[in-house]
């Protein structure tokens, strides 16, 4: 091999080692989250769930605020971000955090009770109110809003609730508005949203 060819070669795998380097470098820069309003007015439904404290919260509950849920579980598999996020949002909404209504809502009712989930919210923004009920209300709630619930077996008893992972905004008049999927402390659209 020709000098002159050593040293194309060398400089074509060069500038492979650094494009690829780049492209990995791009792959970790967080995206904003992706939000979508071609399901208004498909999504959400009368309900009615407990809260922590045992007081019952139905969809007329938050009228005249801003409502931001997120369907999960408080399984030892589960990670805390999506509550950590919301978190995150409130502190970044300042003053304007007391017009919107974090909510966490179980899928997995069985295993998240009120006491339990009052216990496990300790951790995170004090204003996001927790709910569960019974299988039948958890289990309507989850299909006015079209969320995949996939219980996985482990070993014994012990089993795994996977669940999608958005965030739904729903307004002041209790209407949905938007899925929400990513980091909802990311950005100002959620200022915006809720500023109107």
């Amino acid at each position: 091999m020709t000098r002159s060819l050593r040293i194309v070669l060398a400089c074509a795998i060069a500038l492979l080692v650094i494009g690829m380097g780049g492209l990995a470098a791009l792959m970790l820069i967080p995206s904003p989250p992706q939000t979508t309003k071609s399901m208004v007015g498909a999504l959400g439904g009368p309900f009615k769930l407990t809260a922590t404290d045992g007081s019952a919260v139905t969809y007329r509950t938050y009228r005249g605020k801003w409502v931001l849920i997120y369907f999960g579980s408080r399984s030892r598999y589960a990670r805390p971000a999506a509550l950590n996020n919301m978190g995150v949002a409130l502190d970044r909404l300042g003053p304007k955090a007391a017009s919107l209504q974090p909510g966490f809502i179980t899928v997995d009712p069985n295993r998240d009770t009120r006491e339990a989930l009052g216990e496990y919210l300790k951790s995170f923004d004090p204003h996001i109110v927790a709910l569960t009920g019974t299988e039948e209300q958890v289990a309507a709630l989850v299909n006015e809003y079209r969320v995949h619930v996939e219980v996985q077996p482990r070993s014994g008893s012990d089993y795994i609730v996977d669940h999608s992972s958005f965030y739904y905004l729903i307004n002041t008049e209790g209407k949905f508005v938007r899925v929400i999927a990513g980091d909802v402390s990311e950005g100002n659209w959620l200022t915006a949203c809720v500023t109107g």
